[in-house]
């Protein structure tokens, strides 16, 4: 099988989520709750001998190709078959804590190349965007029934896309000859929408459009806060959680998140003694977030952007950790 996804910031994770103490040397328990094509497992599973992983995946298609990649590792890896916010959410009580988790936000390369969905500008595919195919709304039916304001509210809530109305009031008038069904179709629209001087820019003109419009369509940033949120409470104390972002939307909700919890006190400044417990929840293993190396981006540009971000968990979070976490997420 041809593996098309690179896995970003790869030795960062390694190191800062590796398995340690006695908790970890026998048997480490950790959730990939972005499997992909598996890499990030993959590695974790050859480095760490004695370290077993459960891999989540919205989108079963390319979750069968980590299964196959994964065979070799028997028991050791299992996989899961869902959102991760609902997995969180539902984390069965009796369940073993996991001793590491990592998100990796990113979309796999696998998505834009050999999907078929619709993800890239650059193809004529059928506009779907969905990463679970069989779930929820696609690209098509958001472009083709919301309004004008709600399209540009979307293009630039989530890609800060200065030509947001122009774009939207493009897509709309366009859909009075007919429906847009395609990728092509769409990038064509929002290429001609566009300044001329804005069409030859660093990045193609359609590229923060499709960004948004996915994002909306999978609710990538609705889900994100009450995700980290259930999935930290679900760690084993003492064990640690890492999460790579890709844009400045999704960083500002880990990293207001992981301030949160490394605060000794999150209580409003209304409450008139504290509340919280006055202790931090963890402790936050990296003070600025971790970039790739020029070696890296060189490499494998789709890491340019990427952040990872890493704390130690000391106790559970309560519901005041997440104070400002959601601010600029479309409900």
């Amino acid at each position: 099988m041809e593996i098309v996804h690179t896995p970003v910031l790869l030795q960062e994770c390694l190191a800062l989520l590796s398995p340690e103490g006695e908790l970890y040397e026998n048997n480490a328990f950790m959730i990939d709750s972005t499997l992909g094509e598996g890499g990030h497992s993959f590695a974790f599973l050859s480095r760490y001998p004695a370290l077993s992983i459960l891999g989540l995946d919205a989108d079963p298609v390319i979750q069968a190709r980590a299964k196959e990649r994964l065979a070799g590792f028997g028991e050791r890896m299992q996989f899961f078959n869902g959102w991760f916010n609902d997995f969180y959410a539902d984390y069965p009580a009796d369940k073993r804590a996991p001793d590491i988790i990592l998100f990796d936000l990113g979309i796999s390369v696998f998505h834009y190349a050999r999907s078929g969905r619709g993800f890239s500008f650059m193809k004529d595919e059928r506009l779907d965007m969905r990463l679970n195919p069989e779930a929820g709304a696609s690209a098509e039916e958001l472009v083709n029934t919301s309004s004008a304001e709600k399209l540009a509210d979307i293009i630039y809530t989530y890609a800060e896309e200065r030509y947001s109305r122009r774009i939207a009031a493009a897509i709309v008038d366009a859909r009075k000859s007919g429906k847009i069904v395609s990728s092509k179709a769409l990038a064509d629209i929002i290429y001609a929408a566009v300044p001329a001087a804005y069409r030859h820019g660093k990045i193609h003109p359609a590229t923060k459009t499709f960004q948004a419009i996915r994002i909306a369509v999978n609710g990538e940033l609705r889900r994100l806060p009450q995700a980290l949120f259930d999935a930290f409470n679900v760690l084993a104390p003492g064990g640690k959680m890492g999460v790579i972002t890709f844009h400045s939307l999704e960083d500002r909700i880990v990293k207001n998140f992981f301030r949160n919890l490394g605060k000794s006190c999150v209580c409003p400044a209304t409450y008139p003694a504290c509340k919280c417990g006055g202790k931090p929840c963890a402790e936050l293993l990296t003070r600025k977030p971790v970039a790739p190396t020029e070696k890296e981006v060189d490499d494998n540009s789709p890491s340019r952007s990427a952040k990872l971000r890493v704390v130690k968990k000391i106790r559970n979070a309560t519901s005041l950790h997440m104070e400002g976490v959601s601010e600029g997420v479309l409900v």
